[in-house]
């Protein structure tokens, strides 16, 4: 069965049944349909004196083409700690219609191991991304007619671009201003893709609605003629913005295969920006469950720095555990095997590929302090040799490191 059949296939329990496993009440809910709802963002003030559960992030050895799987063994650990009867909430960021359209394609797992409504998180969802675009667009737009009605400002250059949540290469240069209008200046600008605009970092790092309308406020959008920043709320646009966003700062309940809360919420790119989820959705599922599974961008490296160097000491977080995500094929890559030929047994190919998963280790462990779980994503074209290999050079080669023998397999 394809991922899709799979998902549809699935029988899902009803979103507010959903809710009540974390004692979120249906009055705290504002339904989208069966399986969507968003959770009002006051459930967090009335819990605040409630001990936070446990933090788990995902994160994964350098990115290859072939993909790690970090968001199906996010969504794993999450399903297997309900198994055992532990309260556990999956925290994850928003799919971009980007590379949902493109090569990278949905962010919502795979096989038997997805998060649902699959089609419907993947596309619109509950609109938080085109709430987005429209505030960057609006703030476009009053940008160019504070300048069409005489540049009070004095704007010399304009560094605020449009944006649109499709990958769309014609409009990464454009020229616009090209009316004939009498007092419409043209000049070069661009369009971002939506994932990659300010507002979206600005929405997952704000603690409530004021915090975001003073940060909106804050966003440079140009400078005068002697160099000096130009603020939007020098334009007055702070209010506007915040209006526009005033239901996509709210946190998304949605579930798993399995029927275990998620949370998903914002998704900045990891490469612009923080590239995690909301620290609002982060905080309120560690106040509503025992453990919290949540998930970085990219790399360990990239991903999972930016977590903890940006998000954690904006929200004064600390993960309790980081599982590093593996796959014998994405090591052998690494240790120079061709993409063809990388189903093939190959030791010496993987025993070359260790080094990059040694260098993740270190980073999180001695730089960072943090307690590390290497996660083996596993294949079907992985054989005993190679994973029993693996085995033996982490224990002979780190200390304390833990490998779960007991690895997620890839439907």
């Amino acid at each position: 069965m394809t991922d899709i059949e799979i998902a549809r296939s699935t029988k899902l329990e009803k979103i507010e049944k959903i809710a009540n496993k974390v004692g979120i009440e249906e009055e705290n809910l504002e339904l989208y349909g069966k399986y969507k709802a968003k959770i009002a963002n006051d459930v967090y003030q009335k819990l605040e004196n409630k001990k936070d559960g446990k933090l788990i992030l995902v994160t994964a050895i350098s990115p290859t083409p072939l993909g790690e799987g970090k968001t199906t063994i996010s969504i794993a650990i999450a399903d297997g700690l309900q198994k055992i009867g532990k309260k556990s909430i999956l925290a994850l960021r928003e799919p971009s219609l980007g590379p949902v359209f493109g090569i990278k394609g949905g962010a919502t797992g795979g096989g038997k191991v997805q998060i649902a409504p699959m089609e419907e998180i993947n596309l619109h969802f509950t609109g938080d991304i085109h709430a987005i675009t429209a505030a960057n667009n609006l703030l476009s737009s009053l940008i160019d007619n504070h300048i069409y009605f005489g540049n009070e400002l004095q704007f010399d250059q304009v560094v605020w671009k449009r944006c649109l949540d499709l990958n769309d290469r014609q409009l990464r240069e454009i020229t616009t201003g090209l009316s004939g209008e009498k007092k419409i200046v043209p000049r070069q600008d661009k369009f971002d893709i939506t994932v990659a605009s300010e507002i979206m970092a600005i929405v997952c790092l704000s603690k409530n609605i004021i915090d975001l309308k003073e940060r909106l406020g804050n966003i440079v959008i140009g400078y005068n003629k002697k160099q000096e920043p130009i603020y939007a709320k020098q334009l007055n646009a702070e209010g506007a913005m915040t209006v526009l966003l005033k239901d996509a700062i709210k946190p998304n309940l949605v579930q798993t295969l399995e029927h275990t809360p998620a949370i998903i919420h914002g998704g900045p790119f990891a490469n612009i920006a923080h590239g995690c989820n909301s620290i609002i959705a982060t905080k309120m599922a560690l106040k509503l469950s025992d453990y919290v599974v949540t998930e970085a961008g990219f790399g360990a490296d990239l991903g999972a720095e930016k977590f903890l160097d940006i998000k954690c000491r904006k929200a004064g977080l600390k993960p309790n555990a980081v599982v590093l995500v593996a796959t014998i094929k994405a090591i052998k890559y690494h240790g120079g095997v061709e993409k063809e030929k990388i189903q093939e047994e190959n030791l010496e190919g993987l025993s070359k590929g260790m080094d990059n998963l040694y260098r993740h280790i270190d980073n999180l462990k001695n730089k960072f302090g943090l307690n590390v779980i290497v996660a083996l994503n596993r294949y079907v074209s992985d054989t005993e040799k190679e994973i029993e290999f693996l085995q033996k050079e982490l224990s002979r080669k780190t200390d304390r490191i833990k490998l779960s023998r007991r690895m997620v397999k890839r439907w």
